[in-house]
């Protein structure tokens, strides 16, 4: 089993920047790909990132490329998505999830999520 729980959202203005923590944990987490996803009101969730447990090599939607950044501290059983120049169409709830499918963006091969942590972009 894996757990995941997400933190660091928040109310930002347009320009601006915040850094989203998952804390990814159980015995086999290591083996996992860590998924960040986003849910606006009204739309699909949406993946968003992702982080390969085989050799961190990172993925990311063309929405987000250039402006987050997606690491991992194993050691600390950590995921960050560093969030960069956002825009208020970034506004949604953010989710951390966790895939034995190495890669992967699709949200059905991911087995086990959080609860989600609410990022809103306005001035």
């Amino acid at each position: 089993q894996v757990q995941v729980a997400e933190s660091g959202g928040g109310l930002v203005q347009p320009g601006g920047s915040l850094r989203l923590s998952c804390l990814a944990t159980g015995s086999t987490v290591d083996y996992y790909t860590i998924g960040w996803f986003r849910q606006a009101t009204g739309k699909e969730r949406e993946w968003v990132s992702c982080i390969s447990s085989a050799d961190g090599a990172t993925y990311y939607s063309d929405s987000v490329k250039g402006r987050f950044t997606i690491s991992r501290d194993n050691a600390n059983s950590l995921v960050f998505l560093q969030m960069n120049n956002l825009k208020p169409e970034d506004t949604a709830t953010y989710y951390c999830a966790a895939s034995i499918i190495d890669g992967t963006m699709r949200s059905d091969d991911y087995d086990f999520w959080g609860q989600g942590t609410r990022v809103d972009v306005s001035s």
